[in-house]
């Protein structure tokens, strides 16, 4: 429940919420099944994804940023600089992000 129920909403949300920021989805696949573009959109009711999905199938994304679990909030700087990142999407976490975004803006 937590990304597809959660996460993703709230990224949405999010999105129009913030014109300033820039959503970008991370969806890691945890076991050897390759996840593809057509997967991630059936989960959608919408033909056309919302913000941009990058499919880490290798993990590689998930391990550089010494993800916790999932979903895992990375905050980028303008200057692409690594800002915090926040692991959950309950909402403890989420009024973490919500603080962490204000602190951006005001950067």
């Amino acid at each position: 429940m937590g990304c597809t129920g959660r996460a993703i909403p709230l990224a949405y949300e999010l999105q129009k919420e913030n014109e300033e920021i820039q959503v970008v989805g991370i969806h890691t696949s945890f076991n050897a099944i390759q996840v593809t573009e057509s997967d991630i959109k059936s989960i959608f009711t919408i033909d056309e994804l919302p913000f941009p999905i990058f499919l880490d199938n290798g993990r590689t994304v998930y391990d550089q940023f010494d993800s916790s679990g999932t979903p895992q909030w990375v905050l980028i700087t303008k200057d692409g600089k690594l800002s915090r990142t926040i692991f959950g999407s309950q909402e403890g976490a989420q009024n973490r992000l919500y603080y962490a975004i204000e602190q951006l803006k005001v950067e």
